[in-house]
């Protein structure tokens, strides 16, 4: 899933880096919901963490001590503010991602002062779960790229699955919209099933208007 040796190598202070990601994991553990692979059941949240991480660092492979702590962290303890605490409205739902990112980035920041983080390193790391210089930051965009791959190849077919075919495609095209060219390149390669493919072919072939039907990737296919 993840390359450990690459992910902890080339950080300041190799063991308050270890520490830190030790005390993220412990609390994304504490996840009451769980999800199976790999043969066995994990806590959602340390999953989700560790499959974004890889994602990190195939993206970047010299990816910044923060950036690494900002993906490891970026749903810390996400099941403690459940969507179902909101109003069921394109604004509760707005309100209650604007308040998921705040938890999220100021957990993680009292977890890396407890870990001997200075006070520069937690502000990029919250930064970036943040997202405050998306797009001009090129390691905003690095995260971004991979939380669409993760959505993609692990949560896609989840989604289709319980939601109405409009709306799967109008998730795709947000998030093909959003990712590096780079990143697009990796979703091609993805074992998709016929169902997903399908979506993602239907998302990408919509043409706006105003585009030529050549820049379409799936313009050709059958």
């Amino acid at each position: 899933m993840i390359d450990a040796e690459l992910f902890f190598a080339n950080v300041t202070e190799p063991q308050r880096f270890r520490d830190a990601i030790r005390r993220f994991d412990e609390a994304n553990s504490a996840d009451p919901n769980t999800e199976r692979a790999d043969g066995r059941d994990w806590p959602r949240e340390l999953l989700y963490a560790r499959r974004l991480c890889a994602w990190v660092m195939r993206l970047c492979p010299t990816a910044s001590e923060a950036l690494r702590l900002a993906a490891r962290s970026q749903h810390l303890c996400r099941w403690t503010i459940p969507r179902d605490s909101y109003e069921r409205t394109r604004a509760g739902y707005l309100k209650w991602r604007t308040d998921l990112k705040a938890f999220h980035a100021r957990r993680s920041g009292e977890i890396l002062r407890n870990a001997g983080y200075p006070e520069p390193v937690v502000a990029r790391m919250q930064a970036l779960n943040l997202k405050k210089d998306f797009p001009a930051d090129a390691e905003s965009r690095v995260l971004e790229d991979a939380l669409c791959l993760v959505f993609l190849e692990f949560q896609l077919a989840d989604l289709a699955g319980r939601t109405a075919e409009d709306k799967v495609i109008q998730a795709l095209q947000k998030s093909w919209k959003k990712m590096t060219p780079a990143a697009q390149a990796e979703v091609m390669k993805l074992p998709l099933g016929p169902r997903e493919a399908g979506l993602l072919r239907q998302a990408l072939n919509a043409k706006p208007e105003g585009e030529s039907e050549c820049a379409r990737p799936f313009a050709k296919a059958t």
